[in-house]
């Protein structure tokens, strides 16, 4: 298996973009006429069933980011926490304890070497993997798992490169097993009310949305024994969205991005890199031993992708400046327009909700909530008390609890491989577009055109 250290040794990360083109990626020439074909004996997946479960057994590879999934997965009465599996012991045994505390049995521990979490896919006591690892051990763990028979929940993003998201596409197709990449930011209560509202036609006909993942994380990059220690690498050799997945999945499924309509192609513009080196510089942290690293990764990038209905959204990442976090989350049509960090709402006929305050005003508060209680999505009605002190204020756990449902129903999940692929490309395509001068980057179908006759994503309850 390859190691961190080895994984970007060999330069799987090249430095500028047209050369991060995968054998795979053809489809992303004007027009993406020429998609890779269907491998041999392999069905699409939107709308893929399977055999119904009593109960699913599940693993969990990665105990840090991981621990918060697991939680979530031992607040569904009808899953179960089978394997947990991570190179540190004192985590091993953390995940452990939690799992004997909650349901008192024993799971099997499998820690140790890099190779160690392949055990998994050799066992006949799991049906779903969460894979909570990092960046570049996602679209090896996940295959090797498919291919097992085990569908697998992946963390974000789900893949680095154009050719990963066809790996990913196409093992889930030959394989027909589920890869769900586990964007909880789609289950928070805001990104949820709105979907709801989008739904019941409160925003009209929509034309444009932005988000973001803005979030000062300096201190983090340079905190030994963390995520820090390989997320600080990706700095060194992209620039461009290297973590566009929680501001844009939300608005992808409001939009219904391979549901009715796609991203056709995205254009990127980055800032100078200033402000991580600077940090660096000035803080000198862990003794300065990073004082000779050079990043590229521009301070904010800001890329637009035009859809095939003609929408727009915008994107961007900052996670150097000094600034509160957000994830933007806004979204506007022909009946009104949401703005989220703080949530507020205009619309364009306040009359038809009972409401007085005119098109150009936000929505005062009272008016405001009196719309935020009508419009609650059902799912978070059902799951809040489930979701309460679960991680990022709940939304682990309504997102946890509702992947598994689809599991143990035969049903598909909300989000499927080729949502994972198409939000997941915006990390290379964007860094190909900051490198070509800002020129568009035709977006993959990854649907293969199935998107054409697919419904958006409804309300489920």
């Amino acid at each position: 298996m390859t190691t961190r250290r080895d994984f970007f040794r060999q330069a799987a990360l090249p430095a500028v973009g047209l050369s991060l083109l995968g054998s795979n990626a053809a489809s992303a020439a004007p027009g993406a006429a020429n998609l890779p074909a269907r491998l041999a004996g392999a069905k699409p997946v939107h709308d893929l069933t399977t055999k119904r479960l009593e109960k699913v057994r599940v693993a969990v590879i990665g105990l840090s980011r991981g621990m918060a999934l697991l939680d979530g997965a031992q607040r569904a009465d009808f899953a179960e926490v089978t394997v947990v599996c991570d190179l540190r012991q004192d985590r091993c045994a953390n995940a452990a304890k939690a799992v004997k505390n909650k349901r008192g049995v024993d799971p099997v521990v499998i820690c140790g070497g890099q190779d160690a979490w392949q055990d998994i896919a050799k066992r006949d006591d799991v049906d779903v993997v969460v894979i909570a690892t990092p960046w570049y051990l996602h679209v090896p763990m996940a295959v090797a798992m498919m291919k097992a028979g085990k569908h697998a929940f992946v963390e974000v993003s789900a893949a680095v490169t154009l050719k990963e998201c066809w790996e990913l596409v196409d093992t889930s197709e030959r394989t027909q097993r589920h890869c769900v990449m586990m964007e909880n930011c789609c289950y928070g209560e805001s990104e949820l009310l709105v979907l709801n509202m989008v739904r019941e036609g409160v925003f009209g006909e929509l034309t444009h949305g932005e988000a973001a993942y803005i979030h000062d994380l300096r201190s983090m990059l340079f905190a030994l024994g963390t995520e820090g220690d390989w997320r600080r690498e990706y700095h060194k050799k992209y620039d461009g969205n290297l973590y566009p997945t929680h501001g844009l999945g939300p608005v992808a499924q409001y939009m219904g991005i391979n549901r009715g309509d796609r991203f056709k192609f995205i254009v990127s513009v980055s800032s100078p890199e200033i402000g991580l080196t600077k940090w660096r510089d000035e803080k000198k942290p862990n003794g300065g031993k990073h004082a000779d690293e050079k990043y590229v990764t521009g301070d904010m990038n800001t890329s637009i992708i035009k859809t095939e209905q003609g929408r727009t959204i915008m994107v961007q990442h900052d996670i150097i400046s000094p600034r509160p976090y957000s994830r933007i989350n806004m979204l506007s049509g022909t009946g009104g327009t949401f703005v989220g960090y703080p949530d507020r709402m205009a619309l364009n006929d306040p009359g038809k909700y009972g409401l007085k305050t005119g098109s150009h005003e936000w929505l005062p508060g009272g008016e405001f909530n009196t719309l935020r209680e009508k419009f609650k999505h059902p799912l978070l009605k059902r799951l809040e008390s489930s979701a309460k002190g679960g991680g990022h204020g709940g939304m682990d756990v309504v997102m946890m609890i509702r992947h598994l449902e689809c599991i143990r129903n035969g049903e598909t999940p909300d989000s499927t491989v080729y949502d994972a692929a198409a939000w997941s490309s915006i990390l290379q395509l964007s860094t190909q577009s900051v490198a070509a001068g800002s020129q568009p980057m035709d977006i993959p179908d990854f649907t293969r055109g199935a998107w054409k006759t697919l419904k958006p994503l409804g309300v489920v309850a």
